[in-house]
Order: C-alpha cells, then sequence, then structure tokens
C-alpha cells in the first residue's frame, strides 16, 4: 500500500528558492562585518571604525584576548602586548591602517 504524499509536499509557491553559491562568501562576510560592528567585538585598534582591522584582527583578538574588554584600554594594551603573536592578516590590516592614515597602530619591540 502506498501513501500519497502530495498532501505534504510544499507547493511551487511556499519552497523556498536556493541562493546561488556565488553570494554565499559575500553574504558571509558582510554578516561577519555587521556583528563584529554590531557587537562591538572587534579589538581597541578597530574602534576607529575601519572595517579592515575588524575583519583582519578579530580572530587574534578573541585568540588573544578573550575576557577583555574591546572599548577598554586594556583591549590596545593586550593585542601590543601579543604583538608578535598576531596572525599575518591582522599585521597586514594594522600596515595597511597606518599606511592609510600616516599614523603608528602599533609600536615596535
Amino acid at each position: 500500500m502506498r501513501l500519497d504524499t502530495a498532501p505534504f509536499e510544499p507547493s511551487a509557491s511556499t519552497r523556498r528558492t536556493a541562493r546561488p553559491a556565488a553570494h554565499t562568501p559575500i553574504l558571509a562576510s558582510l554578516s561577519l562585518a555587521l556583528a563584529l560592528t554590531a557587537l562591538g567585538a572587534a579589538p581597541a585598534l578597530a574602534q576607529r571604525e575601519d572595517q579592515g582591522l575588524q575583519l583582519g584582527c578579530a580572530n587574534d583578538y578573541f585568540r588573544l584576548c578573550v575576557g577583555v574588554d574591546p572599548n577598554s584600554p586594556e583591549a590596545e594594551r593586550c593585542m601590543t602586548r601579543n604583538r608578535k603573536r598576531l596572525s599575518p592578516e591582522c599585521r597586514a590590516a594594522i600596515g595597511d591602517y597606518d599606511r592609510r592614515t600616516g599614523g603608528k597602530s602599533m609600536p615596535e619591540d
């Protein structure tokens, strides 16, 4: 005996359409940037509202400075203290920021 499943299958009007795979990385990047900004989870170096710093250094902040308020002076001290352990992405983001602003975000040894 075969049951008729047609009444339980979604109709064409209620079926969700899949998004093209090409949009996935763009949406993921945008979502991450918005989440970091909304949550204030970017490192103190990124408080200058520079998205490159937020995206480039967020993982380092969570890895090296967990438990430190990202809006406090201690967050910048933590990142400075751990500068030798920063990822290449974070170092590049800091360098890009410094070149654009003519500043020096992180002191040398």
